[in-house]
């Protein structure tokens, strides 16, 4: 690769679901309850979840990229976490050995009517053309879907 560049941009995702905060909250904060909608049945092998601030998150596997054999791998640290409110952590994504982006994402949980609003924005900076935001934002949306589909009790990851 010769030419090197990065995109910035910010992007903020808005879902409400029939579940009080406590309940979306833990949903996020167990490595059993969040691979039952992070990620996909076939490739949660390989996922760990330490949830406490300086904790780490890691997942690995999936097959897609430009040649379509290529592993993806997320690496993610708490910074952040007020239990029922709020998560703040940053992530790196890469694509084999490439370095694909690095972000920052919040996620907050509000209390609504019979259920929680949840605000998720990232902040991300995508590296020499390897990733794009619209695509994380497509991405992220569907596992926010299913998460939905999770605390309606519906099959994971459907």
């Amino acid at each position: 690769m010769s030419e090197r560049s990065v995109t910035h941009s910010t992007f903020v995702i808005e879902r409400t679901y029939d579940a009080a905060p406590d309940r979306v909250f833990a949903a996020w904060a167990s490595a059993d309850a969040k691979s039952q909608w992070f990620g996909s049945p076939d490739s949660n092998t390989n996922y760990e979840l330490d949830f406490r601030v300086g904790g780490r998150e890691s997942w690995r596997g999936g097959q897609g990229g430009p040649t379509g054999e290529s592993t993806f791998s997320y690496d993610a640290i708490y910074e952040d976490i007020v239990e029922n409110e709020r998560i703040v952590y940053a992530y790196d994504m890469h694509m084999d050995d490439l370095r694909i982006s690095v972000s920052l994402a919040t996620v907050e949980f509000k209390a609504v009517d019979g259920g929680t609003r949840l605000v998720f924005t990232e902040q991300g900076a995508f590296l020499d053309g390897l990733d794009q935001a619209d695509r994380r934002e497509g991405g992220t949306g569907t596992l926010l879907d299913q998460l939905g589909r999770v605390l309606a009790g519906e099959t994971a990851n459907a």
